[in-house]
């Protein structure tokens, strides 16, 4: 019984300074909404929304202060135990956008800030729609998209603070015990208030317990931008039904050969096609990529060695050879197309349909809307300096003494010094690990 009141006590004392960490950032998120302004930027309905993010606020602490103690039985000890199973929650998947040319990536394991993950969940923290960690929280997402990649469909999943009651220690709503969502949290509204601006929320969806970001996805969807300029189109589409099916992508990906075993991967669809945008002559063309799932930078791989068929300096055979893994083992060393015009566009799932308030899809709107047309403001000013450069005259008195540059020649891929194999590099881990034990 000693034991058991002591654990108690610890657990009671833990509970109580969690519960004044979370009403200290309370006072502190009141006293800033409390003198919430309308400000240009947000237009003239920032006070309105100001105002109603205060009243939505204000209903999820209060579930906070309805955490109850109770006596714990029959240890004589009077000690109270508090419980945050009381508190009501949902399981709930939520569609983001992010521009990932400022971020470490998404996932906040790469140990460098900011990344996506890490800002989500700073947000979540804000708001009060979650308590514990990721364990605790069931949290999945559905891709780690690489340093410096956007998306428009990333998908994560956990659990959220929710108006509905729970149901036998399940969700008040999704699967079995689906209810209508009227009434609950507007987590888009909520959440994007605090984001950053290159970070949105754009839908939620009440998901059953055992739904995964990552395992339920049927497919994921990736767009490439490419300018054309004077790539062979023919000889690059011909080149990328070639991946179609299922095949060992060992040589078109990193290699992580501690957590990864079976390089096989099924792609889908591989489509070519140009997009509404053109500079002069010169066209914006996008490559879409379907598939069950990807290994770590294998878009970026595959893109790459068509970027050389493109250019004419490989063949659209050697996709053929470079998957062929029993003729070519050991992956040529070649460098990865650039990562910025990558865009996670979806992740599919059965059943899974996001939803948004009227409000808060307004709001998305008129914020995409801005950050357009700032964009565009940027591009005139460069289209000004293009100008400003072409109307300064030449300095034909300047002796040229810049030696002549050796021309750089092609070297083909399956002649190039290869990395280690995935044997080989197996076996070194498995050295290091028995070197530490």
């Amino acid at each position: 019984m000693a034991a058991i009141g002591e654990a108690l006590s610890s657990e009671l004392q833990n509970l109580q300074h969690k519960i004044k960490e979370l009403e200290s950032q309370n006072a502190k998120l009141s006293a800033m909404l409390s003198h919430c302004t309308c400000q240009q930027e947000n237009g003239p309905s920032s006070t309105f929304e100001s105002r109603g993010l205060a009243k939505e606020l204000e209903s999820i602490n209060l579930d906070c202060k309805k955490i109850t103690t109770r006596k714990t039985k029959d240890t004589g000890s009077g000690l109270c135990s508090t419980t945050m199973s009381e508190l009501h929650k949902g399981y709930v998947a939520l569609k983001i956008m992010y521009f990932g040319q400022r971020f470490y990536g998404f996932a906040s394991e790469a140990h460098m800030d900011p990344t996506v993950e890490s800002e989500i969940f700073k947000a979540l923290d804000k708001t009060r729609l979650i308590f514990g960690n990721k364990r605790d929280l069931q949290y999945s997402r559905c891709g780690r998209t690489d340093k410096g990649v956007s998306s428009v469909g990333q998908v994560i999943a956990l659990y959220l603070r929710s108006n509905h009651k729970q149901l036998n220690g399940n969700s008040g709503w999704g699967g079995e015990n689906d209810k209508s969502c009227v009434g609950e949290i507007d987590y888009v509204r909520v959440l994007n208030k605090v984001l950053p601006m290159d970070i949105r929320v754009l839908g939620w969806s009440p998901v059953p317990m055992d739904f995964s970001a990552r395992f339920s996805g049927l497919s994921r969807v990736y767009k490439y931008f490419f300018w054309r300029g004077k790539l062979d189109i023919m000889a690059m589409e011909t080149a990328s039904q070639k991946f179609i099916g299922e095949h060992d992508f060992r040589n078109f990906c990193k290699m992580d050969a501690a957590n990864v075993h079976n390089y096989k991967r099924h792609i889908i669809s591989f489509q070519m096609f140009p997009c509404n945008e053109s500079s002069g002559s010169d066209q914006l063309w996008v490559m879409k990529i379907q598939g069950s799932a990807f290994l770590w930078h294998q878009i970026r791989c595959m893109v790459a060695v068509l970027f050389m068929i493109g250019q004419g300096v490989e063949s659209p055979n050697v996709i053929d050879l470079l998957l062929d893994t029993e003729m070519t083992p050991r992956k040529p060393q070649y460098i990865m197309a650039p990562e910025i015009p990558l865009v996670l566009q979806c992740c599919e799932f059965e059943g899974v349909r996001f939803i948004c308030s009227t409000d808060a899809k307004q709001t998305l709107r008129e914020h995409f809307e801005r950050e357009y047309l700032s964009y565009k403001m940027q591009a005139a000013i460069f289209q000004e300096a293009l100008l400003s450069v072409s109307s300064i005259e030449n300095d034909n008195s300047v002796v040229k003494t810049r030696t002549k540059k050796k021309g750089t020649s092609h070297i083909p891929l399956l002649s190039r010094p290869t990395e280690p194999s995935y044997e080989e590099r197996r076996a070194r881990l498995d050295a290091r690990i028995r070197t530490r034990e």
